[in-house]
């Protein structure tokens, strides 16, 4: 198929993230996928779905795709070429860090990376392009970390996202982090605690699934549970000597939850002023987190939140797909229109001009 929108990718130099701890670059590449009508209809402004990319990743990879899955840019081309998904700006930002990923959280173990998100390049996509500039016009969804980046930004800051939707977002701890605990302290007691274990995995030629597990709860002690006191500023949720869980850095955790944030009744209210909240999860997700939507789903329908809920026979990996689901959702619900060139039968939403 030939391309119908066009890549840019802006150069942001954060100061937020200046002298992050992890010495990690402030210089930061931002994918944005540009619609069709955008190059022709010089007029008119367009609402903007932000795509957070999942653990160990980037939103720019989200562009690169596989022989098995397209590029974001190519699923972006069909949903609007044949009329299924309104003409949108989409933006992939980069919240990678020396762990793998930020949660996009902002902690003093590893960064502001709700702040650079949510305070640069939200204004820097809106100076540049010609955006909604309101929450009614924005959108933010992800899978996996990124599906519960959306969640907790939706609750963080409403002002800024109107709709979200999570594919497989990490929530209810109990069942998504418990389990990994006796892997991650085999491992790391085998290399000598956690400077032991970086230093093995960063000299690693490759990365084994044991290594990329316990990398993945390094990354959460950094963005649930920073510790300045302790050795590499932050907590992990469990003695490294025996595996004892260690209950006050773990309820640190669960206050991260999206399950637990709903308690908070600015957190529901925000959930409840979305134009869209939509979840959904494979049924044979390895880290169960089909069950921890179907507990978010029915926390957010006992608070009066309007929530679209699906499950769909897979597991956790390779589910890009599922966004052919959610992105036309969120274009509906941010009044996206249809591209003037799609087939006449595709419906795109339809809904108010933007």
């Amino acid at each position: 198929m030939t391309a119908l929108g066009r890549c840019e990718v802006l150069r942001l130099d954060s100061r937020v993230l200046a002298g992050n701890p992890l010495g990690d670059p402030v210089a930061r590449a931002l994918t944005v996928w540009l619609p069709p009508s955008y190059a022709t209809d010089g007029a008119r402004r367009f609402p903007v779905i932000y795509v957070l990319a999942g653990y160990g990743s980037t939103g720019a990879a989200l562009f690169e795709g596989t022989p098995w899955q397209p590029a974001l840019d190519a699923r972006l081309d069909r949903l609007v070429g044949s009329g299924a998904m309104g003409e949108v700006i989409v933006a992939a930002p980069d919240g990678f860090n020396r762990y793998g990923g930020s949660q996009y959280l902002d902690s003093p173990a590893s960064g502001r990376y709700e702040t650079h998100l949510c305070e640069e390049i939200v204004p820097a996509v809106d100076a540049a392009f010609r955006t909604v500039a309101t929450r009614a016009g924005r959108a933010v969804c992800g899978r996996s970390s990124g599906g519960y980046g959306a969640l907790v930004l939706g609750m963080h800051r409403p002002q800024l996202f109107g709709a979200i939707a999570s594919h497989a977002g990490d929530a209810y701890f109990e069942l998504s982090i418990l389990g990994d605990i006796p892997k991650v302290c085999r491992t790391l007691r085998r290399h000598g605690g956690v400077a032991g274990f970086l230093r093995h995995f960063d000299g690693a030629p490759t990365k084994r699934s044991e290594d990329v597990t316990a990398m993945m709860m390094v990354a959460l002690g950094a963005a649930y549970a920073p510790d300045p006191a302790l050795p590499h500023g932050f907590g992990l949720p469990f003695d490294l000597d025996t595996g004892e869980i260690d209950a006050a850095v773990w309820a640190r955790f669960k206050a991260n939850d999206p399950v637990e944030m709903l308690e908070l009744p600015e957190h529901a209210a925000a959930l409840r002023g979305m134009s869209l909240v939509y979840l959904d999860a494979g049924t044979r997700d390895e880290w169960a987190l089909d069950l921890a939507a179907r507990i978010l789903a029915a926390r957010l329908r006992g608070l009066g939140v309007a929530v679209e809920h699906e499950e769909f026979e897979d597991g956790h990996m390779g589910t890009a797909y599922r966004y052919d689901v959610s992105l036309p959702k969120l274009a509906v619900a941010l009044g996206a229109r249809t591209w003037p060139g799609a087939p006449r039968h595709g419906d795109g939403g339809g809904g108010a001009a933007a």
